[in-house]
């Protein structure tokens, strides 16, 4: 395929929109177009490199015995509102009503349309198992999106489905798509990590998230490497301590509670710096809101709280930091001053809060703080708990060695459902027996798009992209420098002998000078880059080179096609060896095994 023949444009300049690597690369290297906030044009490189994605996803899907199928993306609301998530899945459940007046929803996800499906199909255990996925368009109602394809509102996901007869089978359902996942990362390159996660909307009793490491990641992880702890810091346990109940405490009565005046000192650092005291002898007040209920939760002055914990710990499916308007009519005070001491309002307190002694807190007054504080004498816990954010350095839960933490872009999930929508569904076959009973099932996510973006976040430089072999929109890259007629013929020959052998070639053709050819090569990416120019060809020769600097040749004419495919087939036999060795270990990883 000629340059000068197909919708081939890049630019310098990065889009002040883009704030990520990935979403600036891809706008800047002409694969993707923003049409609305969120919603993007896959353009011909883009699209290419969507199709090559999903063709790797549905080679491991078919390989793990999955069957492919399509749904519509347009659900009408009974099946959702069967299962309770009309509403609990919240404001990114885009609904709408036909001429008619019947209401539907545009698909998220796609667990109450195959539940139907499988109540309607699968009447016996003769039948199970089975998986059935999908590589379909979806849509949430993102209330920020950003960072490109990594957080949008319209993006395409392949999503699976198993059904099986009993939690033991589901589970080997489970493991079989744990391998299908590792292969598909590892055949994309990546340097990713398998951890545990949140059920989160979909719900369930076990999860696992395939993250992409990169430092611009939104997840954090919390890792292990002991003895191979590996879980998604929303649901990272911290260590059991050696700790003494208040009550056993024998608190001093000196020294007293004392108010200090700390003007316009609202953060901890602030606070930290202008009474001279650690973060770690601070108390942070956060006051959160759930059903309608406030509380204030405390933690230590340099830890974060985790919502999801607080949640989980509650009871309840979700807590939020409280609004400005509501931390003033809480606490009688601006925000940066709140305190335990005197709030009528439940207090729940992190663990670590239990060995404090004579610290600081806010007086739930105005530029106030109060000295002196001792839990258990000057304020009453309502219940204590694992609530903070594990960081790096805190101690393992299972092993006691260091923590340390990642970054991570998630790039699919996998869950373990059990029975949760097939019972709400009524959906059942007939067992062995003859009794009915609820399918046990699973659902698998990989977010198609997102993995574009996530290779382009770790395969790339700073002069563009670094595509795997697997997923480029070409095979190889011409470059011709010149306009001479040998120049021509010989890139000419040389694509039409790759494409004669199966293989997709771009030529630029186009009549620019050297440095824009070879920069749009770069920063478009294409693995083994082709290069013809007027000093090589003296001597009857080309370049062929790899994009990621692990190849350099000069070749004969004659010997340049399958010097080309050489070098690409030792890129992708490196993918092959490193899918095949995670295929090997990722039960292992996993604690599966």
């Amino acid at each position: 395929m000629r340059c000068s023949k197909i919708l081939f444009t890049t630019t310098r300049n990065i889009p002040k929109e883009a704030t990520m690597k990935s979403h600036a690369l891809l706008l800047r290297g002409g694969f993707i177009r923003m049409l609305a906030k969120g919603i993007y044009s896959f353009l011909p490189l883009g699209f290419e490199v969507v199709r090559k994605v999903s063709n790797v996803v549905r080679q491991e899907m078919n390989r793990a015995g999955a069957q492919e199928l399509l749904m519509p993306f347009v659900h009408p609301a009974e099946l959702w509102i069967e299962t309770g998530r009309w509403e609990s899945f919240g404001e990114e459940l885009l609904k709408f009503k036909n001429r008619e007046g019947a209401e539907f929803c545009i698909g998220p996800t796609h667990e109450e349309v195959i539940t139907d499906i499988a109540r309607r199909e699968i009447k016996s255990y003769r039948q199970l198992p089975i998986n059935l996925y999908q590589i379909q368009t979806k849509f949430r109602d993102e209330p920020r999106p950003r960072a490109g394809l990594l957080r949008c509102r319209e993006f395409i996901m392949k999503d699976a489905y198993s059904f099986d007869v009993t939690p033991q089978d589901a589970k080997e359902s489970y493991k079989k798509m744990l391998i299908a996942y590792a292969r598909v990362m590892a055949r994309l390159g990546l340097d990713f990590r398998v951890v545990r996660a949140p059920t989160g909307a979909i719900g369930g009793d076990l999860s696992h998230e395939f993250q992409v490491i990169t430092p611009s990641g939104e997840d954090t992880l919390v890792l292990c490497n002991s003895c191979g702890y590996a879980v998604n810091v929303e649901i990272a346990e911290a260590a059991e301590v050696e700790k003494t109940s208040i009550k056993q405490k024998n608190i001093p009565p000196e020294p007293k509670i004392e108010e200090v005046k700390t003007p316009d000192k609202r953060t901890v650092t602030e606070v930290s710096e202008f009474l001279s005291v650690s973060p770690e002898k601070i108390i942070k007040t956060i006051i959160a809101v759930y059903e309608d209920k406030a509380i204030a939760v405390l933690v230590r002055g340099d830890r974060e709280l985790n919502l999801s914990k607080l949640a989980k710990f509650l009871g309840i499916k979700e807590a939020f930091i409280a609004s400005d308007a509501e931390v003033e009519r809480v606490t009688k005070a601006p925000v940066g001053f709140a305190g335990p001491v005197g709030l009528n309002i439940p207090i729940y307190a992190d663990i670590e809060i239990m060995e404090m002694e004579d610290v600081v807190c806010g007086a739930n007054k105005a530029h106030t703080h109060l000295i002196h504080v001792f839990p258990g004498r000057d304020f009453k816990i309502t219940a204590w708990g694992d609530l903070r954010k594990v960081g790096s350095g805190d101690p393992c839960p299972v092993c006691k060695s260091s923590l340390i933490t990642e970054k991570g872009i998630e790039g699919g999930q996998t869950f373990y459902l059990g029975t949760l929508y097939s019972e709400k569904m009524n959906a059942t076959f007939a067992d062995k027996d003859g009794s009915l009973k609820p399918f046990e099932m699973g659902c698998y996510g990989i977010g198609i798009t997102r993995l574009v973006a996530a290779v382009v976040e770790q395969k790339s430089d700073e002069k563009g992209i670094i595509w795997p072999t697997t997923i480029s929109p070409y095979d190889f890259h011409i470059i011709s420098i010149g306009e001479d007629k040998k120049i021509q013929e010989t890139a000419f020959n040389i694509t039409a002998w790759l494409e004669e052998n199966g293989k997709t070639v771009l030529w630029d053709d186009r009549d620019l000078s050297p440095g824009i050819k070879f920069n749009d090569a770069d920063l478009t990416g294409i693995p083994v880059q082709i290069i013809i120019g007027p000093k090589a060809m003296k001597e009857g020769k080309v370049e062929i080179k790899t994009r990621d600097g692990s190849e350099n040749e000069v070749v004969s004419v004659i010997d340049a096609g399958n010097k080309a495919i050489q070098i690409s087939k030792k890129l992708e036999s490196k993918l092959d060896e490193y899918a095949h060795s995670w295929e090997k270990k990722i039960l292992k990883v996993t604690k599966m095994e």
